[in-house]
């Protein structure tokens, strides 16, 4: 008989919450859900969007979106090198060192996430012809057998979201990489760390927080427009994750992994079908 693999948890972490001091807390806080689940498998994977942004334009590079979605050319590509791969991964595995715990960074270099080249498509919100992204790629699978080496190891894995494909590296989105390896791993728990912590009604006001969306809500509150910005990507991979099976979501603030995965009430907010 074979036996059952430990539970796994995916940590996706916004770029909103990798400067310090934030940073520090992020990493606390998941040294304490790691301490308290000593039998769960855990594995992080981040974004940077507001990093790159911020690169490129100190290096005089105009940024390019499209509804939102960033178009990706060789200039750009390198700026994702420089601040995902390089100084992102690099400064959260610092911190996570610091408090406590053992990561490996991972970026698209090591094969760890795999991708082919997104071919032009319509994107909601946008014109009403194919939009080509440029060197943007959908995930297409995981080296699991390095994530397993790792986990044996006592290692936190950390993922950078660029993947690998046959013929390039990828820009890929990191909510997407989030929520696909959560699939793929059978994850019983994906959870996002944002600034603001949670989904709110009013994105300024915290006591409009909704502690609790169903697939369906969540789906209600982007088409009402109750939903904005960033947080519209988060949902809509929240809710494909787990309509594939991942049971819960949560969206939570920096300091609240722990928390969001103990008993002691619901904090951010808990997705669930």
């Amino acid at each position: 008989m074979t036996s059952a693999l430990p539970p796994t948890i995916v940590v996706k972490l916004g770029g909103d919450v990798l400067e310090q001091p934030t940073v520090a807390r992020v990493a606390a806080s998941l040294a304490q859900a790691i301490e308290h689940a000593p039998n769960t498998r855990f594995v992080v994977v981040h974004g940077g969007g507001a990093q790159v942004t911020e690169l490129s334009q100190k290096l005089g590079l105009a940024t390019k979106k499209i509804a939102g979605r960033r178009i990706t050319d060789l200039a750009t590509l390198d700026v994702l090198k420089m601040v995902v791969a390089g100084r992102l991964n690099l400064d959260l595995c610092t911190a996570f060192l610091q408090s406590g715990l053992a990561p490996v960074g991972l970026h698209a270099g090591t094969g760890i996430v795999r991708a082919a080249l997104r071919p032009p498509r319509l994107i909601a919100g946008g014109p009403l012809t194919p939009v080509d992204l440029g060197l943007v790629g959908d995930v297409t699978g995981f080296d699991q057998t390095l994530l397993q080496t790792l986990w044996a190891a006592g290692r936190l894995p950390v993922l950078s979201c660029l993947g690998l494909s046959d013929e390039s590296i990828l820009n890929l989105n990191a909510d997407v990489v989030a929520s696909r390896l959560a699939v793929d791993l059978q994850a019983c728990a994906l959870v996002a760390v944002t600034g603001v912590g949670g989904v709110r009604r009013i994105p300024n006001d915290p006591t409009t927080r909704l502690p609790h969306l169903t697939v369906e809500q969540a789906q209600q509150a982007i088409t009402a427009g109750v939903v904005k910005g960033g947080m519209v990507a988060k949902l809509q991979e929240a809710c494909d994750a787990l309509a594939a099976g991942v049971p819960h979501v949560h969206i939570v603030g920096p300091d609240e992994i722990a928390t969001s995965l103990g008993t002691a009430g619901i904090v951010g907010t808990l997705m669930a079908p």
